[in-house]
């Protein structure tokens, strides 16, 4: 069983205990950039005039589509990569057909 880590983290003012299998510094990181999302909204006008029921769902409405963005653009990295791997097999076969043809006419 993995060893459970803990660690204090600060998010928008407040200091949560978390808990997980991955390192503290993972979660730190995690923080830092929830921090920024908040802080990037916070930035905007008129967005802490609003009352925290919508600040909050903005704030989830934001850290999802970073979410489904970087989700598309790794199944587009995975897709351009399993082309290239079938373009280099394919490179490789002509290759070996090529070598053949040449030692045969050899």
């Amino acid at each position: 069983m993995d060893k459970k880590n803990y660690t204090e983290v600060l998010i928008d003012g407040n200091i949560y205990t978390l808990g997980g299998s991955e390192e503290q510094e993972y979660l730190q990181k995690v923080a830092a950039y929830i921090n920024q999302k908040i802080g990037i909204l916070k930035a905007q006008p008129g967005f802490t005039r609003q009352n925290k029921d919508y600040q909050e769902v903005m704030i989830y409405l934001n850290l999802a589509d970073d979410y489904f963005k970087e989700r598309s653009r790794a199944q587009e990295l995975e897709d351009r990569m399993q082309e290239l791997g079938e373009h280099r097999d394919q490179a490789l076969q002509e290759l070996e057909e090529m070598q053949a043809a040449a030692q045969a006419s050899a």
